[in-house]
């Protein structure tokens, strides 16, 4: 069935000469039809997630314990050897700015979890996660059923 706006019928009704108050009536009650029937209902919350890093260790390298790392972008066509020099960029033009001399970074740590991003972003690096995430090791194959 084709559907159709309700100001076109609207169109319709008046070209055929019908009554003022009747037309109002009949456009109000298609305006009410038309809204969506569910409209206040409340969503549910959205789910809460968090950031994890995943390594590859097929070699079984990496330590027995728990550590935790950040998420970073940079940009594609660069290294990533380059990714900690380019933090120490931001943190050194912050740590230069009147408020990086009244609170500077000490720690790498600090200065991801406080710094603000436009410090980063004017050394090209993006900080996905200001708080640090729970690194998981993988030996990189699925197990057998």
């Amino acid at each position: 069935m084709p559907k159709i706006e309700v100001s076109t019928v609207a169109e319709i009704l008046k070209k055929n000469l019908l009554d003022p108050k009747m037309l109002r009536q009949v456009i109000e009650e298609m305006n009410l039809a038309v809204q969506p029937e569910n409209g206040d209902e409340e969503k549910p919350p959205a789910m809460k997630k968090q950031f994890v890093i995943l390594v590859s260790d097929p070699e079984n390298r990496f330590p027995k314990t728990d550590f935790v790392g950040w998420v970073l972008q940079i940009p594609e066509s660069e290294s990533v050897a380059t990714t900690q020099d380019r933090i120490f960029r931001g943190v050194y033009d912050y740590n230069a700015s009147k408020k990086g001399r009244l609170y500077p970074a000490k720690t790498v740590g600090e200065a991801i979890e406080n710094i603000p991003a436009k410090f980063f972003k004017e050394a090209d690096v993006w900080v996905k996660s200001k708080t640090p995430v729970l690194v998981l090791k993988s030996n990189n194959q699925i197990p057998k059923e």
